[in-house]
């Protein structure tokens, strides 16, 4: 346990996130320069690598509680280096499709929901309580870092080696934490008396979310916010390849612009809401978002690499304000026995947003183009500030944390 442990388990982390980070690179340069995707396409791709935020988050968290945690991430991991293998794979026996594309990224998608709520479990039992805040910010840093440096480093690989034989550095990082994972200790596990059926947990969770006068309108403006995200992460790399004639390093290059924005972002929030207050911080970052997404598609030529940078850097900076303070907030001021249920109904509802804007956006950009469609979606961004002023938040400085769940609306 200790240091040894954390330092492990963040290593293999921190491998497997690098990884994905050039592999999100060179998945979509395969589909737009390999098998010449279409915006559709590229809209079922996105759509799929994060489909199964719809169809298993909510039993995700009572799934994980049930389990042993060291043993399904490690087998977690290994599907996802089998899955991410298969790409170059099947290139090289020249029998890859677009539809092995969507595949993949399906499948990826169920072992990333069951392994980021494992992992989140799984780090109070080897960190002390004392420790958690720094480590769990230690560990935001460092997504943000992985984010920002590998798209980079996947554009110039693939510049260098190719989209597809780049995705083999996806396959081994997953296969390296798989490796690292297996040294930790096994779960310590409580044998529960009782166990309500998961139907009941669920509907707890999601009754108390629907409930809140503070946690609902939250979810609500995260899904708002990541239904363009959705549109965005189907539309950058066509938008940047077909419309600005983007190279691969320039691709990763511009695309390393969101990681950038997350690291500010991160850097900055609790700065920011300290000086402001936390509802305050929530309905201005709100309206910041606004202008990051409608900048993005902007200009031509030179120009509309520079907007698209500066647009992308605020969008992500403004969207990690709302995120780290909405989800500190929901660990603070939900019941210990429910967290792990509201977070699950949060980002059922929320990250499920990400494929149905990912799929509406292919389907708009063939006949409209990508430019216009990022500028559709950049104004549907107006929602977020709008959710946060009809609600009680714009009278308060601070989000109380003893806000009481409000009595109506709330069954299903």
């Amino acid at each position: 346990m200790g240091l040894t442990t954390f330092w492990r388990w963040w290593v293999a982390g921190t491998t497997s996130h690098l990884g994905s980070a050039v592999g999100g690179v060179a998945l979509p340069l395969t589909a737009l320069t390999v098998l010449d995707a279409s915006a559709f396409e590229m809209g079922l791709i996105t759509a799929a690598g994060y489909l199964a935020y719809l169809l298993i988050s909510l039993p995700a968290g009572v799934i994980v509680q049930r389990v042993a945690l060291r043993g399904m991430q490690v087998c977690l991991d290994l599907i996802r280096a089998v899955a991410i293998a298969s790409v170059p794979l099947a290139w090289w026996f020249e029998t890859l499709t677009v539809a092995q594309l969507i595949a993949v990224a399906l499948v990826v998608s169920f072992a990333n929901v069951l392994f980021d709520v494992a992992n989140q479990t799984f780090l109070p039992e080897i960190v002390p309580a004392a420790q958690l805040q720094a480590r769990n910010s230690l560990t935001s840093g460092t997504h943000a870092a992985t984010a920002l440096g590998g798209p980079s480093l996947g554009g110039l690989a693939v510049q260098l080696l190719g989209a597809v034989p780049t995705l083999f550095v996806d396959a081994v990082s997953y296969l390296l934490s798989a490796v690292l994972l297996r040294t930790l200790p096994a779960r310590r596990v409580q044998r529960p008396t009782e166990r309500p059926p998961m139907v009941t947990m669920i509907r707890e969770g999601w009754h108390y979310v629907l409930r809140h006068p503070i946690i609902g309108p939250a979810m609500w403006d995260a899904t708002a916010t990541n239904f363009v995200n959705g549109a965005m992460l189907a539309l950058f790399p066509f938008y940047l390849v077909r419309e600005l004639h983007a190279s691969p390093f320039m691709v990763g290059l511009l695309l390393a612009a969101d990681g950038l924005g997350t690291l500010i972002g991160a850097a900055l929030t609790t700065r920011f809401t300290d000086r402001v207050g936390t509802a305050r911080g929530l309905i201005i970052a709100a309206v910041v978002g606004v202008a990051g997404a409608l900048i993005i598609p902007l200009g031509t030529g030179t120009a509309a690499l520079l907007a698209f940078a500066v647009g992308n850097i605020v969008f992500a900076g403004s969207s990690v304000v709302l995120s780290v303070t909405t989800r500190t907030y929901r660990m603070l001021a939900s019941p210990p026995e429910l967290l792990s249920r509201v977070i699950a109904t949060v980002k059922f509802v929320s990250w499920g947003a990400i494929p149905l804007g990912g799929l509406l956006a292919g389907i708009l950009a063939g006949p409209l183009g990508a430019r216009t469609t990022l500028l559709i979606f950049g104004a549907l961004t107006v929602l977020s500030p709008i959710i946060y002023l009809s609600t009680p938040i714009r009278r308060l400085r601070d989000l109380p944390l003893d806000a009481p769940p409000t009595p109506t609306e709330a069954r299903v």
